[in-house]
């Protein structure tokens, strides 16, 4: 009997990967627990023994049950219809968005896919050459000038940016040719200058609203989850470690009275210029929906999406990127959720390719 090696090899890597991708996952969500026993006291064993009987029992595996309890931790209570953040990205991102989600990595696709002046696009670095946000080649000479026609500073990020990294930030003294080569391929978006109410929270950081989009069995696409992302002082731009996140509500754009820090601990105001969350609403939060379920209808094979955007100081909105591979869920299902109970995601067999 012959023995496929390379397939056999293939399957103990994906099995290792899927291993350490759980371990990861149930270590982030244990330190999270403790923390939130530790601020609000012992959760009721009666919703941890249903989050570990959900998991095994609804989801399939033991694995799911670290997120699961500390949505419960969180709440005080348990809701069925959760979805543990390991269990959507290990099972409904390969079944719901396939290598489709994957595109979403590839920063100069976002103007041949959506063709929209949301985005703050001004030209792309790929494969050694420069091209405007038309995709018309740059000669290097010419780069400088053109990236720098109409604004006084630059972003860069790079292809598969995420968490913060890979952002990089230029102004005309700064700024080279060469050093954006050697940062490798990705997209030169002019910087933002933020609504003031975001300027009061954090003057440096621009805000940012994740907004979650879906796509349901109807093929009909709607709005799940917001929540509003805030650096803190010192930050040049959204850092996870630090953020502070306040849920929007659906309904108004409203923000929640309490945000939480990156270990979710709450807080009523924000820790550096003191402003309470309480009382304010997102600036053009209508035009912010409009504008995702719009977008969204131009890559529905992505089933779900995390959007983000802010708004400028003219009240525009603008789009800083899209995250079709495996955007998080954790925050707005312990906030917001279930946020996609309806959508039966629970009932999905993980891919074989997964």
């Amino acid at each position: 009997m012959r023995v496929d090696v390379e397939t056999l090899v293939r399957k103990s890597i994906k099995k290792a990967a899927r291993h350490k991708f759980d371990k990861d996952h149930e270590s982030q969500a244990r330190i999270i627990f403790k923390t939130l026993e530790k601020k609000n006291g012992k959760t009721d064993p009666v919703n941890l023994r249903l989050a570990d009987a959900y998991a095994q029992e609804v989801l399939g595996n033991a694995r799911y049950a670290p997120w699961l309890r500390v949505y419960a931790a969180f709440t005080g209570t348990f809701k069925e219809g959760w979805i543990p953040d390991n269990y959507y990205g290990s099972v409904v991102v390969p079944r719901m968005k396939g290598p489709y989600g994957k595109i979403s990595s590839l920063k100069p696709l976002s103007g041949i896919i959506f063709s929209s002046d949301t985005f703050s696009d001004i030209a792309y670095f790929v494969n050694g050459l420069f091209f405007t946000s038309d995709h018309v080649a740059v000669p290097e000479a010419e780069v400088e000038a053109f990236v720098f026609r109409n604004t006084e500073k630059i972003v860069f990020k790079v292809d598969s940016s995420f968490q913060g990294k890979g952002v990089f930030f230029f102004d005309r003294e700064t700024f080279s040719v060469g050093s954006i080569k050697s940062l490798g391929n990705g997209v030169i978006q002019r910087f933002i200058v933020q609504h003031q109410l975001f300027n009061d929270f954090a003057s440096n950081a621009v805000a940012t609203l994740r907004i979650t989009s879906v796509v349901d069995d109807a093929g009909l696409i709607s709005i799940r989850a917001c929540f509003l992302r805030l650096g803190r002082v010192a930050d040049t731009h959204i850092q996870p470690d630090s953020e502070i996140c306040v849920p929007v509500d659906l309904a108004n754009g409203k923000l929640y009275a309490q945000g939480y820090l990156a270990n979710w601990m709450a807080l009523d105001e924000h820790p550096d210029s003191r402003i309470k969350f309480d009382g304010l609403s997102v600036p053009a939060f209508s035009k912010c929906v409009s504008t995702v379920l719009e977008l969204h209808k131009k890559i529905p094979f992505a089933r779900c999406v995390g959007w983000d955007l802010t708004v400028d100081m003219n009240g525009n909105v603008q789009v800083m990127e899209w995250n079709a591979e495996h955007n998080d869920v954790k925050f707005s299902e312990a906030t917001q959720g279930p946020c996609f109970s309806d959508l039966r995601w629970e009932r999905l067999k993980p891919s074989r390719k997964s």
